[in-house]
């Protein structure tokens, strides 16, 4: 290295000079070398300079992009359900409320709560810096919806109830808004049947029971409809319709109208494939027919007349055998006019995959909800029996 500079040098030097000459006393000449020093002092100062300019752009390249402060136009921004850090930073990015996506997760990832933010609507602001918009999205006060849950198994009155509550739409909104279910998303084609029967026209059965979140600007109509959308989507994903007519030879709604008696009648969920062969063996299988004799159906009768349900052990003989009752299932045979409820996923897979057996009675046996079942009269004297001696509530005179 020294060499190399010494040659430079040497090129401004007096060219009339041996190149190697050296001074008295064989003494290398002191000015040279302090240049020397020097230049190489600019050049190891020039370097590291460049390595500081090129760590700051890294740095720079690598700091997620944010802005400073709480914020300032308000804006409503929906997170939806089961959403990511990185899809809830992508959402507050279109709605300029955060600079970055990477940001937000950063300021999340940061906050010993950031893990816990839930679906919803939010109050925003837009251009908040990542930290502010993390710590508004945990104030429970910034959210402007609550989540709905409709359980398996409410009937659509039922639904229109906890839907009134928790969206402060009247319930009587929801009552006309289910008056045409086809608007609502409901296909044509469920309204057919293959037993002969009428096929009674209504939103039962489609409004998917689930948690969810509703736009706060949707009407009756809006909240509806994303209910039908969510069953549209199960029964797709579980290729229902195809299954059904292909292996139980009945129509879609024929298997809709039993989930929803299994899901009425099953105490627990490996239950619901058995009781839904019950209702095909007594609708379809046994020649005569049988009536279902599924307590069920004078409850919803009940509610469909505006009164309440009442536990099977409390419904009088005349309310289950009321012959006005078009659910009656215990002097009437085949599946009922249509759904009695909304089914869960569960129930749906079991009326479309029902188990194989020849029962034709079921029972509650214990407060678990077990069901026993059996094949003949004789057998489900017993289970009865079985049933009254666990304490649970039926006509056991």
């Amino acid at each position: 290295m020294i060499d190399e500079l010494d040659l430079a040098f040497d090129e401004h030097a007096d060219k009339t000079k041996p190149r190697h000459r050296r001074g008295r006393g064989g003494k290398k000449s002191t000015g040279k070398s302090g240049i020397a020093f020097v230049m190489a002092f600019v050049l190891l100062a020039a370097l590291g300079g460049g390595v500081y300019f090129g760590y700051n752009k890294v740095k720079d390249f690598f700091t997620a992009a944010d802005y400073d402060g709480a914020g300032g136009d308000p804006v409503q921004v929906t997170i939806e359900k089961n959403a990511t850090l990185t899809t809830i930073g992508n959402t507050l990015v279109d709605a300029d409320v955060v600079k970055s996506t990477k940001a937000f997760v950063n300021a999340a990832d940061e906050n010993p709560k950031g893990k816990n933010i839930q679906s919803g609507t939010y109050n925003l602001k837009k251009q908040m810096s990542a930290q502010n918009a993390v710590t508004l999205l945990l104030d429970p006060k910034a959210r402007v919806t609550r989540g709905v849950t409709i359980r398996e198994g409410l009937t659509m009155m039922q639904t229109f109830d906890l839907l009134s509550k928790g969206t402060k739409i009247p319930y009587d909104d929801f009552v006309e808004a289910a008056k045409k279910p086809e608007e609502l998303g409901v296909a044509s084609f469920w309204f057919n049947r293959r037993d002969g029967k009428p096929a009674r026209k209504s939103i039962e059965g489609f409004l998917f029971p689930d948690t969810y979140e509703f736009d706060p600007k949707l009407d009756a109509k809006g909240v509806l409809s994303v209910m039908v959308e969510k069953f549209n989507a199960t029964v797709e994903e579980l290729g229902l319709v195809d299954t059904v007519q292909k292996n139980l030879s009945i129509s879609p709604f024929e298997a809709l109208i039993v989930a929803s008696l299994a899901q009425a009648e099953a105490g627990v969920p490996k239950d619901l494939p058995k009781i839904a062969r019950v209702a095909y063996n007594r609708a379809y299988v046994q020649k005569p027919q049988m009536p279902l004799q599924f307590d069920v159906t004078a409850n919803y009768w009940l509610q469909l007349k505006g009164g309440a349900a009442k536990h099977s052990g409390q419904l009088s003989k005349a309310e289950l055998n009321d012959p006005k009752n078009p659910y009656n299932s215990v002097s009437q045979t085949g599946l009922t006019p249509g759904p009695i409820d909304s089914p869960g996923k569960a129930a749906l897979q079991g009326a479309m995959t029902p188990a194989t057996g020849p029962w034709l009675f079921f029972v509650a046996v214990d407060k678990d909800g077990n069901s026993a079942f059996a094949v003949t009269d004789a057998e489900h004297e017993k289970n009865i029996d079985k049933a009254c001696a666990n304490g649970i509530k039926l006509q056991c005179d």
